[in-house]
């Protein structure tokens, strides 16, 4: 008998202040327990919030960021669920976008630091340095944050690579003036970014999963991609609530990703 995970994509809204990110990712962790899910995965820069795109978030607080991390593990002991956290996290007088990893004890795995920053995050953010993989039962993944995941492949090739049968991509994509509006995934008429989902994927062999905030007119959604590259499930544009997706985690053989030769 082969073993599966359950997941569970948190595509909910941004939050109103620093302090309320933290709320509803508890009642997000509550929720997925409830579900019965193995893991639940946050948008990116859940907490606080991301800074840049329209949104105003308080000044970068350590102290606040160790408080609210804290009270996140515990829900995630609580509920006996895994967490892939969006965050921040200050190193070295930067501010790094990031994801941290809390185990189903509420202990902390760590944190995956977003390494390729977008163009226009360098004014804001510091890039971090590294990959690592996270395990969580018979789980084993690793994350790839917006941007990585969606123009530079080879952040998803690594952890794939390293035995990951599921890339976790949080990422935040809102809505510009006069911006196409999809209703399916994957819509010809929209932006490369879900077609590049399913490519992520498939070219690995692993399961993709790749989460948003929810927003009117949202140009993305939370996904879930099968190994072979086809679209497992996906939440309604724009609709807030879990996503929840059950894997066969030996369909995620990392064929492709293993047989990649060095160039």
């Amino acid at each position: 008998m082969s073993a599966t995970a359950r997941l569970a994509l948190a595509n909910i809204p941004f939050p109103d202040s620093p302090e309320q990110s933290v709320t509803a990712a508890q009642d997000a962790i509550a929720r997925a327990s409830a579900a019965r899910a193995d893991i639940v995965c946050f948008p990116e820069c859940f907490v606080p919030g991301y800074r840049g795109l329209g949104k105003t978030v308080a000044p970068a607080d350590a102290v606040f960021l160790e408080r609210a991390w804290s009270t996140i593990a515990a829900s995630a002991a609580e509920a006996d669920v895994a967490v892939v956290l969006g965050t921040e996290r200050v190193v070295d007088g930067g501010l790094r976008i990031s994801a941290l990893v809390v185990n189903r004890d509420g202990t902390l795995a760590g944190f995956q630091d977003k390494v390729q920053l977008d163009p226009s995050e360098e004014a804001t953010y510091a890039p971090g340095s590294g990959r690592r993989v996270f395990q969580s039962g018979p789980l084993t993944f690793g994350v790839s944050i917006c941007h990585e995941g969606w123009r530079y492949p080879e952040t998803v090739r690594w952890p794939a690579r390293q035995g990951a049968q599921v890339v976790f991509h949080p990422h935040f994509h809102t809505a510009e003036p006069g911006s196409y509006r999809p209703r399916h995934f994957a819509d010809p008429a929209n932006s490369f970014h879900e077609k590049a989902a399913l490519c992520r994927a498939a070219e690995n062999t692993c399961f993709f999963a790749t989460v948003n905030f929810a927003s009117d007119g949202s140009p993305t959604t939370s996904a879930v991609v099968r190994p072979d590259g086809t679209l497992l499930c996906y939440q309604p544009y724009g609709e807030a609530g879990l996503l929840i997706a059950d894997i066969d985690l030996a369909e995620a053989t990392g064929l492709l990703a293993s047989r990649c030769m060095p160039l």
